[in-house]
């Protein structure tokens, strides 16, 4: 079985990871099961630096093939924030953030609260060679949070065309539609490729 490390200390994502690609054999670490103390700073302007600063110095660090993302939501109606500011919008966290965001938006009409999760993938295997995968998934801002399931920005993320928030699909569609999901598809290809 061969082991990929996921640079993050979440394990929600090492989880989420683990179920967008049950089906490979394959074991899923986070940086704390491997004893990666070291934090990197993601400074970069876009999503795929700030990709590329975790994917590179987590592959130095572990020599072990690593998949870094970063991700963030973009809000039309506020020409699209938080975008890659996503994880510190506001400079608070959970419920509070979502109330931040939240009140941004007071006044914004349902139909003009047009958003999107974007996700950039990267697998680098040691050595230098990088891989990427991109995914995005449309919606709309709610005017309060619904839903119980998810983490995030998910009980804020409408899906017109599930009628329900992000936190309110199982995982198992979840697992098929989300922009990380995306980003994955779009890797999978050169990750059956490594692993064979």
């Amino acid at each position: 079985m061969k082991e990929i490390l996921v640079a993050t200390h979440n394990p929600g994502k090492v989880f989420e990871y683990s179920e967008l690609l049950a089906d490979l054999d394959v074991k899923w670490l986070s940086l704390d099961d491997v004893g990666i103390t070291l934090d990197v700073q993601e400074n970069g302007s876009s999503y795929e630096e700030n990709a590329m600063l975790k994917v590179r110095a987590y592959v130095e660090a572990s020599k072990m093939l690593t998949l870094a993302d970063d991700s963030g939501i973009e809000v039309d109606a506020l020409n699209g924030e938080p975008g890659i500011y996503s994880a510190r919008y506001g400079g608070v966290k959970g419920s509070t953030q979502h109330k931040f965001l939240l009140d941004k938006l007071e006044g914004v009409p349902m139909e003009e609260r047009t958003a999107r999760f974007r996700c950039l993938t990267l697998l680098a295997e040691p050595g230098g060679v990088i891989h990427k995968g991109e995914g995005i998934v449309e919606g709309r801002i709610t005017l309060e949070p619904v839903g119980d399931k998810g983490f995030g920005y998910d009980p804020l993320f409408y899906l017109d065309e599930y009628q329900a928030t992000m936190a309110q699909l199982g995982s198992e569609i979840k697992n098929q539609i989300s922009h990380r999901a995306r980003a994955l598809q779009a890797l999978r290809p050169t990750l059956e490729e490594i692993l064979e």
